[in-house]
């Protein structure tokens, strides 16, 4: 089973690390932009465009990064206090009842309106915007797809911690 859940977790692990290089490229756009209005007084509706785009990446795509590393909020006023035991059941409850059906969720309610653009190619409703309006839909799916491989990562680890806590401390 660890091996298992590290396999899923190399998901997060890898996608995250990517995605981290997006704010730097994010950072660099936004002062090419700024530049260009400043000192030439000329602007690029694409580059401004493509900032947005990378901040959504970001946030979309390093869900799943940020929930394997614990770094959602998290009201843990009962948790921290908690036996290693007792918070392996929070883990695996929480999971199964809130990640998993609120992923679901997304996943049915945009399916359809990611599905629209992708048929319309849609594009920005700007001139001279990026034409890729349906990439940037398309990433409401990968993220319920990554948050659900963490998400399956944790709810195995929750459940093996809590019913074997005796193997946990081998890793």
């Amino acid at each position: 089973m660890q091996a298992l859940i590290q396999r899923l977790e190399q998901i997060s692990e890898y996608t995250g690390r990517a995605v981290a290089w997006l704010t730097l490229l994010m950072v660099l756009i936004t002062f090419v932009v700024v530049v260009l209005r400043y000192l030439f007084d000329t602007g690029s509706i694409a580059l401004q465009e493509s900032i947005t785009y990378l901040h959504a990446f970001v946030f979309m795509l390093g869900a799943a990064y940020t929930l394997k590393h614990e770094g959602h909020v998290r009201v843990d006023i009962f948790y921290r206090n908690m036996t290693p035991q007792k918070q392996a059941r929070v883990d695996f409850f929480g999971c199964l009842l809130l990640l998993i059906p609120v992923c679901l969720f997304i996943t049915i309610s945009s399916w359809d309106y990611v599905l629209t653009s992708w048929s319309l190619l849609e594009g920005s409703q700007e001139a001279g915007g990026l034409p890729l309006v349906y990439l940037l839909k398309t990433t409401m799916l990968v993220m319920t797809l990554l948050i659900l491989i963490q998400g399956l990562a944790q709810l195995l680890r929750a459940w093996r911690n809590w019913r074997f806590p005796q193997e946990t401390s081998h890793g």
